[in-house]
């Protein structure tokens, strides 16, 4: 295999990268040898300028801002009447386990 330049191997780190693959499995991929690879990822790493990370373009990562959410009443997602009137609301559907064991409940209390 010939030498290959900077500009071969810088191809090859954006593609791993942009991927999000492991090196060694890139390499296998794509028939290169493993221990060049990482010499170059090395390389090309330590002299790349330094970059805030909230403008590096090819971090998996996004910046993310966490607020408290806001307080609204709670919402009905699910109502349920019982033959003797008695209706129920609740914010989320129930097990049907729960649902089966009072309708179980309900018919002993007739």
């Amino acid at each position: 295999m010939r030498q290959q330049g900077s500009a071969f191997w810088m191809k090859h780190v954006r593609a791993i990268q942009r991927k999000g693959v492991s090196a060694s499995a890139y390499a296998q991929r794509h028939g290169l040898a493993v221990k060049s690879l990482y010499y170059w990822l090395h390389k090309l790493k330590a002299a790349a300028p330094a970059v805030p990370s909230t403008e590096s373009q090819s971090s998996p990562f996004v910046v993310v801002s966490v607020s408290e959410p806001e307080r609204s009443p709670p919402s009905t997602c699910c109502t349920l009447v019982l033959e003797s009137g008695v209706r129920l609301e609740m914010a989320t559907l129930p097990a049907p386990e729960w649902l089966a064991a009072l309708g179980r409940a309900a018919q002993g209390a007739r």
